[in-house]
């Protein structure tokens, strides 16, 4: 969600901290702004808009300082305005804080210090937390430190906080809970940022701040202690991710990049993992839990949005190939309905982030009744990794964009390859078939580059469709989930209302809004369902309907039958999530082009979804 980025060194660090929000541009967000500490002063600005309109607002002003904070915005407590924009200060001014998350115990916090005289200014949380650490401060007459470390004490909720202070502005405070925050660690300089991506620019080296502890910077030096007081050893680790990941490297958009990058993201994800030749898929991350797997009795999959989609293609396959019982649940409603967890079961966590605020209190319930945690994630070092007892990586890259498109099919991907290691490892395949299989898969990269050739036909479909206000996708057995997939991309990016329904539900009331100025987009390739498929077809032509249908290249009977047509190469059913979704990704970027949307930065969208 919001973004933070955080200096303190020799460098002056308006322009570090400006270029750092603009890399966090990606997670969503309505206002932003910047505290500089020079010489016992704080100077800090804000601004309702973009990274961009903060800067315009802040020409000629004074920009100097080596300490200082940034802050972009996604509301939570609050309408987006100036006023609640962050950094904010201490009635006193003299400190600042910016915070990600929310303080969930703010409003007793709040009434409590106004009691004792404190005026506010704004209508946030982390107004009241800055007031908070302000009178610890002032009444423990403690050092800056111990007063931030006493008010987390008493705060409920979840935060990433960085904390100047005007009278030592040699010093910095990061903690976090339940958000995340990373330390870039330079030559006698820090950058503290939400995640990697602002600080890849200047080093390597980062640690991975931990729930519940706080990092003090103090004249070059770095000290973690947790809430309770007790000092850490900082861990350092390599970033792996190349600069020039960051950028569009001549794409006109992150989407389009990020499309085009998949098959490398896909190859990437099976590097080292699949020996065709062998019929054997081996998974490094989950080979300690391989008899946990091999004696499963159900599998439950918690996700939210995209990587729920792909988590229901990871349903049909598991249950395929490995017949292992698997149930799908949205991460967000999982623990208010107190769920039958065992400790037999095997609970598989998918974020691409892996901070999703609903997926980690979904891991901490299942862990909490002795469930086996596996994670599916893109960034190393993340929140999830580290709750999960083993996992995979999905090595798909950074993803800018804030519709997700090669993190679902890295995710999807990965999902496979756990399928099939769950069949080689339960006796559930014959090896021929692994072999078969493995062979059809490890050409799918190659499969989804020649299905990047659709590119023209979907601009063509889109400017037929961009006038529509609602749409369906339709697809049967693990066409549905693309279906899914393929209807939430439309109406993230363009704003078109578009709902995904198992193709043979659609009898059963979508079929009611069909009329000729509804586009319904089916997933019609030649598989087990496709004589049904072609059935739905004719349904909704008969009521004139537009059909798009995605078909498998050379078909001639649903040509015969739909207005458009967009071919993808023929493979194994099982891998037809990997190919379809790619033109409904290019069918929702043009759509949403047409339209004049903002395609990487949708409106009332974040990237990082790290509060609940």
């Amino acid at each position: 969600m919001c973004g933070i980025v955080g200096y303190i060194g020799q460098r002056e660090a308006w322009q570090i901290i400006v270029k750092g929000l603009k890399r966090l541009e990606y997670r969503g967000y309505d206002s932003a702004g910047v505290a500089l500490v020079d010489q016992q002063h704080i100077n800090h600005y804000k601004k309702t808009g973009k990274v961009s309109d903060l800067e315009a607002a802040a020409a000629g002003a004074n920009l100097q300082g080596r300490t200082g904070i940034g802050h972009t915005r996604w509301a939570t407590h609050g309408e987006p305005s100036d006023r609640n924009a962050h950094p904010h200060l201490s009635e006193d001014g003299r400190l600042a804080i910016v915070h990600n998350g929310i303080i969930e115990n703010y409003g007793p916090l709040k009434e409590e210090l106004s009691s004792r005289g404190h005026v506010f200014q704004s209508d946030t949380d982390t107004e009241v937390l800055i007031h908070l650490i302000a009178d610890i401060l002032a009444e423990e007459k403690t050092d800056l430190l111990e007063a931030v470390r006493i008010a987390l004490t008493q705060v409920i909720g979840a935060y990433a906080i960085l904390v100047t202070d005007r009278e030592h502005p040699e010093q910095l405070i990061a903690a976090r809970k339940g958000s995340p925050m990373v330390i870039g660690v330079g030559n006698g300089e820090y950058f503290i940022a939400s995640d990697a991506s602002p600080i890849i620019e200047y080093t390597r080296n980062v640690i991975y701040l931990k729930d519940r502890e706080i990092a003090f910077i103090n004249g070059g030096e770095l000290l973690i202690k947790t809430i309770d007081n007790e000092v850490q050893t900082p861990y350092i680790q390599k970033l792996e991710m190349q600069l020039e990941m960051l950028e569009k490297a001549g794409y006109d958009h992150f989407m389009l990049k990020e499309i085009h990058e998949q098959p490398r993201s896909i190859r990437d994800c099976m590097r080292g993992r699949i020996y065709p030749q062998e019929g054997k898929v081996q998974l490094g991350g989950i080979k300690e839990y391989a008899d946990k797997l091999r004696n499963a009795e159900r599998i439950i999959i918690v996700a939210c949005g995209t990587s729920w989609h792909a988590g229901l293609v990871g349903e049909y396959l598991i249950e395929e190939f490995a017949r292992i019982p698997v149930g799908v649940e949205y991460a967000s409603e999982f623990r208010y309905r107190n769920p039958i967890i065992t400790e037999r079961d095997i609970v598989i966590a998918i974020s691409q982030s892996g901070e999703t605020a609903d997926t980690m209190a979904a891991i901490e319930l299942a862990k909490e009744r002795g469930a086996t945690i596996l994670g599916i994630c893109n960034v190393v070092g993340s929140s999830i990794p580290r709750l999960t007892h083993g996992g995979v990586y999905t090595h798909a890259g950074p993803e800018i964009g804030v519709a997700s498109t090669k993190a679902f099919t890295a995710q999807v991907t990965v999902l496979t390859l756990i399928a099939m290691y769950a069949a080689q490892l339960r006796g559930t395949l014959a090896q021929s078939k692994l072999v078969e299989l493995l062979t059809s898969l490890e050409d799918i990269p190659t499969l989804v580059e020649k299905t990047l050739a659709c590119d023209q036909a979907t601009q063509y479909i889109a400017a037929e469709i961009k006038d529509a206000t609602n749409a369906i996708f339709l697809g049967r057995g693990v066409g549905f989930p693309v279906a899914l997939e393929g209807a939430l991309k439309l109406k993230e990016i363009s704003y078109i209302h578009a709902e995904g329904y198992p193709a043979a539900e659609m009898k059963h009331g979508p079929i009611a809004l069909i009329d000729e100025e509804m586009p319904v987009v089916v997933i019609a390739t030649q598989n087990s369902s496709y004589e049904k498929v072609i059935s739905n077809i004719q349904e909704v032509k008969a009521r004139k309907g537009r059909v798009i249908a995605i078909v498998t290249e050379g078909d001639t009977a649903v040509r015969a039958l739909a207005d458009y047509v967009i071919e993808i190469p023929d493979a194994d059913e099982a891998f037809l999530p990997l190919l379809a979704t790619i033109p409904l990704q290019l069918l929702s970027y043009h759509t949403a082009l047409l339209r004049g949307c903002n395609v990487d930065q949708p409106r009332n969208l974040a990237k990082s979804v790290t509060v609940e």
